[in-house]
């Protein structure tokens, strides 16, 4: 008997442990429910992204390109005749003036020879003043004059000569500048047409610059040159396009563009510089940063932000100025441009301005300081 009882009551057991499990199933079933409810409710997350605004600002079209400066006039110094060199007037880096003397070279023999000539062209002009004398007299014939005038003649040029090689034994400088190297001591025998200094001409550098043709229209004679050097970390300096050459050479396709700039005690010649020829500007052009691009392979595009969401708007560019670009086509003034968290973004991201979520904080804050300084 107690056996056939206690079969019911197994049984409703069972039935309470199977309701309750299907009950436990069904509520997880709803809380999932719910929060997959909520989730589309929400929406995707937010990616933060960093703006800058689209605005007028001035900005210059220019060309650059590299040189290496070198000086309007230079002189390599060499000895017109041979010497031992008695005195070295000058040394290395100091300023000379055409015609300074430089070296005086040992001159005796030079001295001699000039004398030597010197006497015989007094000897034949006596002997052409007593010749004249005697032709009107009939004494001396007209051939042995001529004679006599051609000697004279031939005289005078050796005597010339003989004086100007006279003047070789002291060198001057041909040209005014510096004496940027010295190749001779005293006591040294000098060779003629040895070259024993060199004069650079600093007072105003050059630097030539190989452009590409596409630019010979933009870069005329007079245009505005900035410079900076390497030697010089955080130094411009300001020149000008000196001439351009008008033919453009068929094997390189470049034509030549020569810079000019006054000669200071910091720019020196050979010295590797960087330069920038503005050729036009615009004062109020529309531009952003040149970060906002992306670079994706495609045409010029950024994204703007609008009604939170990140749109695709591809560009017509204009000229480029440091992290300066102008916009031709498809912004206006005052849109806003990602410049970080471009690579996240696709067309409709919904984003998250962090600026825009900083002033908010603060906002906040100062509402909350207010708050409870009024309770």
């Amino acid at each position: 008997m107690s056996k056939s009882r206690s079969v019911p009551g197994f049984h409703l057991i069972r039935l309470a442990a199977v309701l309750s499990a299907v009950l436990a199933v069904s509520a997880c079933k709803m809380g999932t429910d719910a929060q997959a409810k909520e989730a589309d409710k929400k929406g995707p997350d937010a990616i933060p992204v960093e703006v800058a605004k689209v605005e007028r600002r001035g900005i210059a079209a220019s060309y650059s390109n590299t040189a290496t400066l070198e000086p309007v006039a230079e002189s390599q110094v060499v000895a017109k005749t041979s010497g031992v060199a008695l005195q070295v007037m000058v040394e290395e880096g100091q300023q000379v003036r055409a015609g300074q003397v430089l070296v005086r070279l040992d001159a005796d023999r030079a001295r001699l020879q000039a004398a030597q000539s010197q006497a015989q062209l007094q000897k034949l002009e006596a002997n052409f003043r007593r010749a004249q004398q005697l032709e009107s007299q009939q004494m001396v014939s007209a051939n042995d004059l001529d004679q006599l005038r051609f000697d004279l003649e031939n005289a005078r040029a050796v005597n010339r000569m003989a004086n100007l090689e006279l003047s070789y034994t002291q060198v001057v400088a041909p040209i005014s500048g510096v004496v940027a190297s010295r190749s001779i001591k005293p006591g040294n025998f000098v060779q003629i047409n040895s070259p024993i200094f060199r004069i650079v001409d600093a007072s105003r550098l050059e630097a030539t610059l190989n452009v590409p043709e596409r630019e010979v229209a933009k870069l005329k004679s007079g245009q505005a040159v900035e410079l900076t050097a390497d030697a010089l970390p955080g130094k411009r300096f300001v020149g000008k396009v000196d001439r351009v050459a008008p033919v453009v050479d068929t094997g390189t396709g470049t034509f030549r563009v020569v810079v000019a700039f006054e000669g200071n005690t910091e720019l020196q010649p050979g010295m590797f510089t960087r330069i920038g020829i503005n050729y036009d500007q615009r004062e109020a052009a529309l531009v952003l940063p040149r970060s906002a691009l992306l670079e994706d392979g495609g045409e010029p595009a950024v994204y703007v932000i609008r009604d939170g969401k990140a749109m695709r708007v591809t560009l017509g560019l204009g000229y480029s100025e440091g992290a300066w670009v102008e916009v031709r086509e498809g912004l206006d003034e005052g849109d806003a441009v990602v410049v970080a968290g471009k690579s996240a973004l696709r067309e409709g991201s919904a984003v998250q301005v962090l600026g825009d979520k900083a002033v908010a904080d603060k906002a906040e804050q100062a509402a909350g300081t207010s708050g409870q300084t009024g309770n």
